[in-house]
């Protein structure tokens, strides 16, 4: 990833953009709004609604940008790119703003405790195996799971901040919640799977 000049804090430039007499918002405006640091500033802009409570479907609609961006960290791209139908999807900009009041507690809370620190984190190699674990994430948050997909949109939300601020303690934290995630997910999948075939075992007996 390139080395980023210290700019305004992400929770700057998105009030800046909430603020704007526009009557909708796009993802290119985001997009361009922050420049070389587009690449973790959008995993955390598409993460962090999902890492909290929010209605069914916003996942499905916020992942899919998701999966473009992580893939596109994993292979080390340089600069950021999304498909017109990606780029040019909008929402009112009253609906940004709400969306960005939520959030704005909880950013302006880690920002205040973010700057450049374990920035040898931050290479080629490590840039593409956090965008592998992001791409893994990307797709369980873009699956219908109930309150499944809120701990890796957590993960995916922090190694964005890490990112785009050059904070490797962060980043090694959203590691950690990735992990934790993960180990989550298989252990309910087990547990779902298991239930399965207890079930259709009881029946089985019932029938025979």
């Amino acid at each position: 990833m390139p080395e980023v000049s210290h700019a305004p804090r992400i929770s700057e430039i998105l009030a800046g953009i909430a603020s704007a007499k526009r009557k909708t918002v796009s993802v290119r405006d985001v997009l361009e709004a922050f420049g070389d640091r587009a690449f973790g500033a959008l995993m955390f802009v598409f993460a962090a609604p999902v890492a909290l409570p929010m209605p069914p479907g916003v996942s499905a609609i916020l992942g899919a940008p998701l999966l473009f961006i992580a893939a596109q960290l994993m292979v080390g791209r340089r600069t950021l790119w999304l498909p017109s139908f990606l780029a040019d999807r909008t929402m009112s900009r009253a609906d940004f703003a709400g969306l960005m009041e939520k959030l704005s507690p909880y950013l302006s809370w880690i920002e205040r405790r973010l700057r450049p620190r374990l920035t040898f984190l931050y290479n080629r190699w490590l840039d593409g195996l956090t965008g592998f674990i992001c791409l893994v994430l990307a797709i369980i948050v873009f699956l219908p799971i109930p309150f499944g997909n809120m701990l890796p949109a957590l993960a995916i939300a922090a190694f964005g901040l890490g990112i785009a601020e050059r904070d490797g303690l962060l980043g090694a934290f959203g590691g950690l919640i990735a992990a934790i995630s993960i180990g989550v997910l298989a252990f309910l999948s087990s547990a779902i799977i298991a239930g399965i075939m207890a079930f259709t075992l009881a029946v089985v007996e019932r029938l025979t």
